[in-house]
Protein backbone atom coordinates (compact mmCIF):
# COMPACT_ATOMS: atom_id res chain seq x y z
CA UNK A 1 0.00 0.00 0.00
CA UNK A 2 2.86 2.37 0.77
CA UNK A 3 4.23 1.86 -2.74
CA UNK A 4 0.85 2.69 -4.24
CA UNK A 5 0.62 5.88 -2.17
CA UNK A 6 4.15 6.98 -3.12
CA UNK A 7 3.52 6.23 -6.81
CA UNK A 8 0.30 8.25 -6.79
CA UNK A 9 2.00 11.09 -4.97
CA UNK A 10 4.84 10.94 -7.49
CA UNK A 11 2.41 11.53 -10.34
CA UNK A 12 0.62 14.33 -8.46
CA UNK A 13 3.82 16.04 -7.30
CA UNK A 14 5.33 15.77 -10.78
CA UNK A 15 2.28 17.31 -12.42
CA UNK A 16 2.07 20.04 -9.78
CA UNK A 17 5.77 20.83 -10.27
CA UNK A 18 5.45 20.91 -14.06
CA UNK A 19 2.60 23.38 -13.94
CA UNK A 20 1.97 25.31 -10.73
CA UNK A 21 5.53 25.30 -9.39
CA UNK A 22 7.40 25.87 -12.65
CA UNK A 23 8.02 29.62 -12.06
CA UNK A 24 9.39 28.98 -8.56
CA UNK A 25 11.55 26.08 -9.74
CA UNK A 26 12.92 28.20 -12.59
CA UNK A 27 13.58 31.07 -10.19
CA UNK A 28 15.75 28.75 -8.05
CA UNK A 29 17.17 27.04 -11.18
CA UNK A 30 16.02 23.70 -9.72
CA UNK A 31 13.65 22.24 -12.33
CA UNK A 32 16.02 19.33 -13.03
CA UNK A 33 16.52 18.70 -9.31
CA UNK A 34 12.76 18.54 -8.77
CA UNK A 35 12.34 16.18 -11.71
CA UNK A 36 15.10 13.94 -10.31
CA UNK A 37 13.28 13.77 -6.97
CA UNK A 38 10.04 12.77 -8.70
CA UNK A 39 11.80 10.17 -10.84
CA UNK A 40 13.55 8.49 -7.90
CA UNK A 41 10.35 8.57 -5.86
CA UNK A 42 8.50 6.83 -8.65
CA UNK A 43 11.25 4.24 -9.30
CA UNK A 44 11.32 3.29 -5.64
CA UNK A 45 7.54 3.29 -5.28
CA UNK A 46 7.55 0.66 -8.04
CA UNK A 47 10.35 -1.16 -6.21
CA UNK A 48 8.14 -1.23 -3.12
CA UNK A 49 5.26 -2.71 -5.11
CA UNK A 50 7.62 -5.31 -6.57
CA UNK A 51 9.01 -6.09 -3.11
CA UNK A 52 5.51 -6.54 -1.72
CA UNK A 53 4.65 -9.04 -4.45
CA UNK A 54 7.91 -10.91 -3.89
CA UNK A 55 7.10 -11.30 -0.20
CA UNK A 56 4.41 -13.83 -1.17
CA UNK A 57 6.96 -16.00 -3.02
CA UNK A 58 10.04 -15.39 -0.89
CA UNK A 59 8.88 -14.63 2.66
CA UNK A 60 11.85 -12.97 4.33
CA UNK A 61 12.43 -10.27 6.89
CA UNK A 62 15.05 -8.93 4.46
CA UNK A 63 12.30 -8.00 2.03
CA UNK A 64 10.41 -6.13 4.74
CA UNK A 65 13.59 -4.27 5.61
CA UNK A 66 14.16 -3.50 1.93
CA UNK A 67 10.70 -1.91 1.77
CA UNK A 68 11.51 0.14 4.88
CA UNK A 69 14.76 1.34 3.28
CA UNK A 70 12.90 2.31 0.10
CA UNK A 71 10.34 4.22 2.18
CA UNK A 72 12.96 6.07 4.22
CA UNK A 73 15.01 6.67 1.07
CA UNK A 74 12.06 8.32 -0.68
CA UNK A 75 11.38 10.52 2.32
CA UNK A 76 15.01 11.58 2.76
CA UNK A 77 16.29 11.61 -0.83
CA UNK A 78 13.27 12.95 -2.67
CA UNK A 79 12.06 14.99 0.30
CA UNK A 80 15.36 16.82 0.63
CA UNK A 81 15.47 17.51 -3.11
CA UNK A 82 11.87 18.76 -3.13
CA UNK A 83 12.66 21.10 -0.25
CA UNK A 84 15.93 22.24 -1.86
CA UNK A 85 14.09 22.90 -5.14
CA UNK A 86 11.39 24.99 -3.51
CA UNK A 87 13.48 26.92 -1.01
CA UNK A 88 16.86 27.20 -2.71
CA UNK A 89 18.55 26.31 0.61
CA UNK A 90 21.64 24.42 -0.55
CA UNK A 91 22.45 22.96 2.88
CA UNK A 92 19.54 20.55 2.41
CA UNK A 93 21.54 18.84 -0.33
CA UNK A 94 23.84 17.44 2.35
CA UNK A 95 21.03 15.14 3.54
CA UNK A 96 20.28 13.71 0.09
CA UNK A 97 23.11 11.12 0.02
CA UNK A 98 21.67 9.48 3.15
CA UNK A 99 18.54 8.74 1.14
CA UNK A 100 20.70 7.38 -1.69
CA UNK A 101 22.46 5.05 0.73
CA UNK A 102 19.06 3.83 1.95
CA UNK A 103 18.04 3.12 -1.65
CA UNK A 104 21.21 1.07 -2.17
CA UNK A 105 20.64 -0.76 1.12
CA UNK A 106 17.09 -1.55 0.00
CA UNK A 107 18.31 -3.08 -3.25
CA UNK A 108 20.95 -5.12 -1.41
CA UNK A 109 18.38 -6.38 1.09
CA UNK A 110 16.06 -7.26 -1.76
CA UNK A 111 18.83 -9.28 -3.38
CA UNK A 112 19.69 -11.03 -0.11
CA UNK A 113 16.05 -11.79 0.65
CA UNK A 114 15.41 -13.37 -2.73
CA UNK A 115 18.73 -15.18 -2.93
CA UNK A 116 18.55 -16.56 0.61
CA UNK A 117 15.24 -18.28 -0.14
CA UNK A 118 16.60 -19.76 -3.38
CA UNK A 119 19.61 -21.40 -1.76
CA UNK A 120 19.15 -25.03 -0.61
Amino acid sequence: MTGVVFAGLGVAIGAFGAHALRPLLEEHARTETFELAVRYQFYHALAMLFTGMLMFHFPSRHLGRAAMCFTAGIIIFSGSLYTLSLTGVRALGAVTPVGGILFIAGWLLLFIGINKKRLP
